[in-house]
């Protein structure tokens, strides 16, 4: 099965994530088609709006911790530091920057990588059910690679969220402007449809600039460095469980396999 679809028509291309079976949790080779997907959707002349959306329950249970990874013998703080940049960090960040408004649709739970699907969209629709969470504090890292939380949430909210590691309901999501819409579970895909629809009559240039404007201010305003910046305390992180753990992700992993599981 493959685990990512894509289909376009009436100008509008939807992207959906399509593992179900895992709550949508993101291996290496997902990344990699996903990449593929939004790049095929940017080189589209006839798409004007890109939405992505999950099949399933979930929305994303974030990264997978079954994918392999090297052994604890092989593995080094380079290898991830240079494998996370390019698929976390540097793959967020150009789907952030396509010349193109886009949508995310989510429903059940967002979790810690979730965001990272996310956040670069322009707009994001919420199911009632939807949750978003970010529990990594346990396994020892202070956040994802792609630190949009104080950005997206402000940073008391952002805080909060970190420290405790509990879930952000789609109606809180709502409120601190992190989430555009609420609406019911059966009417999610209906509704982010609709609103791109809507988008993808105005002008396509038009469209580009008015992105442009927006994420330009947010660069001035120093979103990209910071990006940049917490990248690499995220990777002070890595560097602590490989010295405790001798494996970057054993430290709480237990922790957060159960969290899994409660999916």
């Amino acid at each position: 099965m493959d685990q990512i679809l894509y289909e376009a028509e009436g100008g509008v291309a939807v992207i959906t994530l399509n593992r179900p079976e895992a709550a949508n949790a993101q291996t290496m080779a997902l990344l990699d088609d996903l990449d593929a997907a939004w790049t095929r959707a940017a080189g589209d002349e006839e798409v004007r709006v890109v939405v992505l959306r999950a099949n399933g329950r979930h929305f994303s249970a974030g990264h997978d911790l079954k994918d392999r990874w090297p052994g604890p013998d092989e593995i080094t703080l380079e290898w991830i530091y240079n494998t996370e940049a390019r698929r976390y960090l540097e793959y967020s960040l150009k789907w952030r920057n396509i010349p193109k408004p886009t949508i995310a649709a989510v429903q059940g739970k967002c979790i810690a990588a979730g965001l990272m699907l996310c956040w670069p969209c322009d707009l994001i629709v919420a199911a009632e059910n939807a949750e978003f969470s970010d529990p990594v504090v346990h396994m020892g890292i202070g956040g994802v690679e792609y630190h949009g939380h104080t950005w997206e949430l402000g940073p008391r909210k952002a805080k909060e969220i970190l420290f405790t590691g509990r879930p952000l309901t789609a109606r809180e999501a709502e409120q601190v402007g992190m989430v555009n819409r609420v609406v019911p579970l059966d009417r999610l895909d209906e509704s982010a449809r609709e609103l791109a629809e809507r988008m993808a009559k105005m002008p396509p240039f038009g469209l580009r600039q008015a992105k442009r404007a927006v994420n330009q201010t947010l660069d001035v305003q120093g979103f990209y460095a910071a990006l940049q910046s917490v990248f690499d305390v995220h990777q002070t992180g890595h560097g602590n469980a490989l010295s405790v753990g001798g494996f970057p992700i054993l430290t709480r992993l237990e922790d957060m396999k159960q969290r899994i599981k409660q999916v």
